[in-house]
C-alpha cells in the first residue's frame, strides 16, 4: 500500500484573478454599452415608426389637414420624451412631393414619415452607429 502525502505544496497563484479581470472586463463593457446602443437605436427607431403611423392615421380621415397629423406625431413622441429632439415630418403625395392632405381625394395615398439625426437622440457610449444616422419612421394609408 502506498501513502500519499496528506499536504501537497501549493504553488502561489497571486494576480491570475486581477490578470484574467483585466482583459476579459474591457470585452463585457463593450458588449455592454454596445447592447445599450442598439437597444436604444432600435427603441427610437420602432417610436418614430408608430409616430409616423399615428400621424398618418390622423390624416386618413374626411375633414383632417396637415396640422392634424403633426399634431399626432408631437403627441406621440411627446408622451416618448422625445418631442425637443428636432425631428421633421413630412407629409407626401406617392410622386415624393409635399401635398395637403385636406385636399387629396378618397383612395389617395399618403405617406408620413418621421426623421431626425441619430446624433441629435442617440446614446453613444461607444459610438458605434455613426452620428449622422438617421432614424426614420415611415407610414402609407389610403384616404378615407
Amino acid at each position: 500500500m502506498r501513502y500519499l502525502p496528506t499536504h501537497l505544496p501549493h504553488r502561489r497563484r497571486r494576480g491570475n484573478a486581477v490578470l484574467e479581470a483585466a482583459l476579459v472586463l474591457p470585452v463585457l463593457i463593450s458588449l455592454t454599452f454596445g447592447c445599450i446602443e442598439f437597444g436604444y437605436f432600435l427603441y427610437t427607431k420602432n417610436t418614430f415608426q408608430g409616430a409616423a403611423r399615428e400621424g398618418a392615421r390622423a390624416g386618413i380621415t374626411p375633414t383632417s389637414t396637415n396640422t392634424d397629423v403633426t399634431t399626432a406625431v408631437t403627441s406621440t413622441l411627446t408622451a416618448a420624451g422625445l418631442q425637443n429632439c428636432g425631428y421633421t415630418t413630412l407629409i407626401e403625395s406617392p410622386l415624393g412631393t409635399s401635398t395637403n392632405v385636406a385636399t387629396l381625394s378618397a383612395g389617395s395615398q399618403i405617406y408620413v414619415t418621421v426623421r431626425v439625426n441619430w446624433s441629435a437622440i442617440g446614446v453613444r457610449p461607444l459610438g458605434v452607429i455613426p452620428a449622422t444616422k438617421q432614424v426614420t419612421g415611415i407610414a402609407v394609408m389610403r384616404k378615407e
